[in-house]
């Protein structure tokens, strides 16, 4: 049976055999690009409960025309981005289907996430970091945590003075 079709196969006129596949994979491509940068907008993302708030907040800011993933993913490489994409997605799955008892009402970056946001700041601000002294924080959520998610997202420690010898330690930065 198999051999049967398959010599039915053969028999097509291979400019048919060829324009067909040619089809097949310009489909598939597309298929595959669109369904990636559906993967990566804010529409996306704001489909879970806990994303409905900073989904609010960063229509509303200046970054509102960046995808979440212009900010919350590595861009080194294509497999690497892909890579942090999965593991992200796959808590989330998890937060969003097993674990919902345990799903906060807000969503703080991991360690690993936080170190990617600031590189991924440093780069699109590179300008502004190269001309303006950066270096009295660790990272730039320290000062700029606000955005592009809103004051909603302040901590605690954000309006707070700095501590006494804290400026100097710091190179005069807060």
């Amino acid at each position: 049976m198999l051999n049967k079709s398959f010599k039915k196969l053969l028999a097509i006129d291979k400019r048919v055999l060829l324009l067909g596949a040619l089809l097949a994979g310009v489909l598939f491509s597309f298929g595959t690009i669109k369904t990636m940068a559906y993967l990566d907008s804010p529409g996306f993302c704001q489909n879970c409960h806990t994303m409905k708030s900073v989904y609010t907040s960063f229509v509303d800011s200046t970054h509102a025309e960046l995808q979440c993933n212009d900010c919350h993913l590595p861009h080194e490489s294509e497999v690497g981005k892909l890579f942090f994409k999965g593991r992200a997605g796959m808590t989330h799955i998890f937060y969003n289907t097993l674990g919902t008892e345990d799903i906060p009402d807000r969503i703080y970056a991991t360690t690993p996430t936080l170190r990617v946001i600031n590189k991924n700041c440093a780069e699109c601000h590179k300008s502004t970091v190269d001309n303006v002294s950066h270096d009295a924080k660790e990272n730039c959520m320290s000062c700029h945590q606000t955005v592009p998610h809103g004051s909603d997202f302040k901590d605690d420690s954000y309006n707070q003075p700095p501590k006494s010898g804290e400026l100097l330690k710091n190179k005069g930065g807060f």
